[in-house]
This record gives C-alpha cells, structure tokens and sequence, in this order.
C-alpha cells in the first residue's frame, strides 16, 4: 500500500491578500488620520478663499500664492524631521534672518560670489544644526533650550552687525531664485522657481521618510529607549534631523531674499509658523507619529487661512493670536486621534491580519 504524500501545512494555507480592502477604503481610511485630514482642510479653505474672493480662483494666482508659500513650507518640512524625532528646533527664524544678511552682505552685486557664498550659507546651516543636535543628544540639554539659546545667540549677532537695519543688496541673478520662474506656461502664465523647489524637496523628503533613516527617526520619537535597544544610533539620528531642519531654514531664506528683501526682520517668527504649519499637519508633538508631506501641506492650509481672513476684512493683527489657538486645537486634535488609534484591543497596523497602509501611522507620505 502506498503511503501518502505529506503536504507541509504552510503549503495547504491560501495565501494572504495584500490589503482586507479597497484602495478607495484605505484612501477614506488615511483621509480619517490627522495626516489625510490636511488635505481635506486645504480644499475646504481654497473653496472657501475663492467664494470670498472671486479673482483668487485664478489659475495663475493660485500658482503663484503657492510660490510664495513655498519657503514656509519648505521650513515645515525642516521642523518635521526634529519634531516626529521627539524634538524642537526654535532657531529656525534666526538661521533664516542669519543667512539673509549673509546673502546681503557677502555677495553684492558680484555674480562671481555667488557660488561660494551659497556653499558658505549651507555650510553655517550645517554647522548650526550639528550644533543644536549634539548639544541635545550629547550633553542632554532639552531642545527646547539649545535651540531658544541658538535663536538668542544668531538674533543678537544679527543685530550687531546690521544695527537692526537693511544693509546690502545681492545681485540680481541670485534674488531669481526667490522671485523668478518659467515663463509663458499654458493656463498658469508662469512657475515660480520656489514653487519647482518645494515640489523638489518634497519628493526627496517623503523618499528619505520610507529609507531605514526616516523609519528609525519616527521610531526614535515614538520610543526612544526601544529605539536605542534596538541598535539605533540616537545621537547621530537626531543630529541629522536637526542639520536637514536648518538646511530647510537656510534654503528658505535664500528664496526670501528674492522677494522679501535684505532685512535682519525676514524670517522672524518663521519657527512659530513652522511649528503651527507641522502640528496642522497632523504631526503629534512629542514625535512618532505624522506624515512628513502633510506638514507641507499644513503650511498651505495656514497660509490659505491668512488670506482667507483678509478677504473676509479681518485685520492682519489677529495673525498670532489665530496661530496660538491654532496650535492648542491642532495638537489636541492629532493627540487625541493618534491615541484612540493606539487603543489595546483595536486592530493595529501591524497586526498579522491588517497590513500597514503606508503612511498612516508613519512619515511615509
């Protein structure tokens, strides 16, 4: 008698579908998180931008407000990385102010400067942010204070060497990064080169957030011990957070000269509208959880909310005071959202039975 053949139990099981729903039910899913509902908020208030102001429907005017929210959104970008690490960065205004008044003062109208300024302007953004992120992970000062003590320090050497006034004027050919662009475009008239350089950073950041770098840094924010134990290098993955957000601050202030001027007043302010831009974006402060393009587009909806209470006759002094609740409901909003999702006995990402969707609890997207 033949014996039967044994079929291994891993054999007889069907295998598992990649996803238990539809790409319309994870895109509704992802939509729900404080990351998707960005975007959500973003078309709410461009309706409601174009309703109170007809001519902002424009194709072109849409293209070029965008152009001109590409620097603080390029320092969202920045404050995103520190902040889904665990950290702060307050000294993101002072570097843009710091490397403004370099732009000014260094290059003048000597095209043949440009290229080793610019190098000198990211090597100093480089510097600043090895600085803030050695002195938080190495010698164990909180961010909070390293950071607000960069902002001092650089705000106060400004300030010295400006006497608080516009001093220089960078040549022509290097204010076109800020306010130049491609030129008789279809429909949209013109790209801005701001508007090419956020798409472009953009892409890079959402890429590096799927690398093994930006999964730690997001694991390193959610749990920084188990991060540690399980080999990551703490010090060294935070100080490239803080080194790419002073980067982002330095490249936001090169496109500022183009139109904003040289003033040791450009960029003030810039790390408290950075924040506001990440926390609307979903980011939980306090790091691991967020979607770095969705601090991008938090900057967009913050800055469509500007100039809807504008259109609506409210006056510009209500900016702040708009950001501060901003930034209370935002954060309360994210927290509470990002921890309903951490519940024992609900269904998790990771759970063998629901595969993660990319970027719904991490900075994938």
């Amino acid at each position: 008698m033949s014996t039967p053949t044994l079929v291994p139990e891993r054999a007889q099981r069907p295998p598992l579908a990649a996803h238990h729903r539809s790409w319309t039910g994870r895109a509704a899913a992802a939509l729900a998180t404080p990351g998707g509902a960005v975007y959500v908020l973003v078309v709410a208030l461009l309706v409601a931008t174009i309703l109170a102001n007809p001519n902002f429907g424009d194709p072109g005017v849409i293209i070029r407000f965008l152009g001109r929210t590409a620097p603080i959104a390029i320092a969202a970008i920045g404050q995103y990385y520190v902040i889904v690490s665990g950290e702060f960065d307050l000294s993101m205004g002072a570097i843009v102010a710091t490397q403004v008044v370099m732009a000014g003062n260094l290059i003048g109208q000597d095209e043949s400067r440009i290229l080793p300024v610019t190098l000198l302007m990211l090597a100093v953004g480089v510097l600043v942010g090895v600085v803030n992120g050695l002195a938080t992970t190495l010698l164990g000062v909180p961010s909070f204070i390293v950071t607000l003590g960069m902002m001092l320090a650089l705000g106060g050497l400004v300030d010295y060497l400006t006497g608080g006034a516009a001093t220089g004027n960078p040549a022509d050919s290097f204010r076109e990064v800020g306010r130049g662009g491609i030129q008789d475009v279809p429909v949209v008239d013109v790209i801005p080169y701001p508007l090419l350089l956020l798409a472009g950073l953009g892409a890079l950041a959402s890429w590096s957030m799927r690398r093994p770098f930006g999964r730690s840094l997001v694991a390193a924010g959610d749990n920084a011990e188990a991060a540690r134990v399980s080999g990551s290098s703490l010090w060294w993955l935070k100080t490239r957070a803080f080194v790419i957000s002073s980067l982002s601050a330095t490249v936001a202030g090169i496109i500022l000269v183009g139109y904003a001027g040289v003033h040791p007043s450009v960029g003030q302010g810039y790390e408290f509208t950075a924040i506001t831009a990440v926390v609307l974006g979903g980011v939980l402060l306090g790091g691991g959880r967020g979607w770095v393009l969705s601090a991008a587009a938090g900057a967009v909806a913050l800055e469509l909310l500007f100039v809807l209470l504008t259109a609506l006759g409210i006056e510009s002094t209500w900016r702040d005071t708009v950001q501060g609740l901003i930034i209370i409901a935002a954060v309360a909003v994210a927290g509470r959202a990002w921890s309903l999702g951490r519940r024992p006995g609900r269904r998790t990402p990771s759970s063998p039975d629901h595969p993660p969707t990319p970027g719904t609890t991490t900075g994938d997207n």
